[in-house]
């Protein structure tokens, strides 16, 4: 089906998280489910009522598309995970909290093991965070890892799709000269990347040595950005056992909206 899936609980950030899909949806020409994960036991007339109450106040925002929704029983990650996959989904789209907020949701509790479960691509936005803005600038960050480069074509994707500008963001992660050079060999293949396809972009590089994840949300303030794209799996053996893996401190930190993928989901990025 190649739609695009939406966690979705009645909170203030799955709301958000549906009208973002909305607005990628119609530019992709992709249809929208949404997936409430009910608990045991939990009245089903309800949460229908309330589901097609809200999905008829969003019809006028669709422009040829259509917005479904499913209810499903089990663990919320799983849940959406197995959804993703039997839509064969471009992406899941999920609100969260971060540590600001008290999480009494549970799309907000389950963003990460989300993540790690979801055959696809995850977007996570944050439930104070300004979607009306138009998606102009976004950050892909890039490290020494093999890994780093392969979230590059999704990004380019995103930025075609809504005209924006991608910050190439090189960080160095260590003093040793074959680090850094690895690091300046990556960016300049995604820079060559980026100029085939016509999509621009700027690039800058940060000393990233005292801590991956602080150094690359201050460089997303410093530009506004509206988007940050991640590998999973990128640095994750120089990022804080204090707070967790940069996946997670990005996720918790990030007040900017997250596009997690991981290495293995490389081959969805080109349907």
């Amino acid at each position: 089906m190649n739609n695009i899936v939406v966690g979705f609980d009645f909170s203030t950030g799955s709301a958000n998280a549906v009208d973002v899909s909305i607005d990628i949806a119609n530019k992709w020409h992709s249809d929208i489910r949404l997936v409430y994960v009910k608990k045991d036991g939990e009245d089903e007339g309800p949460i229908r009522e309330e589901i097609e109450r809200r999905n008829a106040g969003v019809a006028h925002l669709l422009k040829g598309i259509k917005l479904e929704y499913v209810i499903r029983q089990g663990k919320v990650s799983e849940q959406l995970a197995k959804q993703a996959e039997e839509d064969e989904a471009l992406m899941v789209v999920v609100g969260t909290h971060g540590m600001s907020g008290f999480e009494t949701n549970w799309i907000g509790k389950n963003t990460y093991r989300t993540i790690t479960d979801s055959p696809v691509p995850v977007l996570s936005i944050r439930e104070d965070f300004d979607f009306h803005k138009e998606l102009e600038t976004i950050v892909v960050p890039l490290d020494s890892t093999t890994e780093t480069r392969q979230k590059v074509p999704f990004a380019a994707r995103m930025a075609k799709t809504f005209g924006s500008t991608i910050h190439l963001l090189g960080l160095y992660t260590s003093e040793s000269k074959d680090i850094r050079t690895l690091v300046d060999g990556y960016v300049d293949q995604v820079e060559k990347y980026l100029d085939k396809y016509d999509v621009k972009h700027t690039t800058e590089y940060v000393d990233a040595r005292k801590n991956l994840t602080l150094t690359t949300l201050e460089y997303a303030d410093k530009v506004s950005a509206d988007l940050i794209v991640i590998m999973t799996e990128q640095e994750k053996a120089l990022t804080s056992w204090l707070i967790g893996n940069y996946a997670q401190q990005m996720l918790h930190l990030s007040k900017h909206p997250i596009l997690s993928i991981r290495p293995e989901q490389i081959g969805s990025q080109s349907r």
